[in-house]
């Protein structure tokens, strides 16, 4: 996947604006046939996949991961986390101080992770196989019923 110099910022640029046609001008080209151009530009394969990949990189970035979470929530239960909170110091001002996370807020991080691991359920799943028979008495053996 070996694109231009151009190529790139025009890439980057249309990852930053989402709009081909101001990328194309932006990215150096010109305005002269800066509509059809970025179109073709924009599917190009080679274009497409550096434009995939980029975008695939900021969620990498942007988006927290299972392991990311659960280390969080862990951390705030054994109370390693902190959070600011705002103190008034006298004549309407005030400074922000960090305080340990609230025994309600511990608790919270454990019972999302007690979910979790599912180490408690309201609900119990029972699997298995029955067989069910029915009987129907409808009288005796003359045709006769009670």
């Amino acid at each position: 996947m070996k694109l231009t110099e151009k190529q790139k910022r025009f890439a980057d640029y249309y990852i930053e604006t989402g709009n081909a046609t101001e990328s194309y001008k932006r990215a150096g080209y010109g305005e002269k046939g800066a509509r059809a151009n970025s179109a073709r530009l924009i599917a190009n394969d080679n274009i497409r996949a550096y434009i995939d990949k980029r975008i695939a990189e900021k969620d990498e970035k942007r988006i927290a991961k299972q392991d990311e979470i659960l280390a969080y929530l862990t951390s705030v239960m054994r109370g390693e986390h902190q959070e600011e909170v705002l103190r008034g110091v006298g004549e309407g001002a005030q400074t922000i101080d960090d305080i340990d996370v609230s025994a309600k807020e511990r608790i919270k991080a454990a019972e999302l992770l007690g979910k979790r691991y599912a180490m408690w359920t309201d609900k119990q799943e029972v699997s298995g196989e029955a067989t069910v028979k029915f009987e129907y008495n409808f009288g005796d053996e003359d045709g006769e019923s009670d």
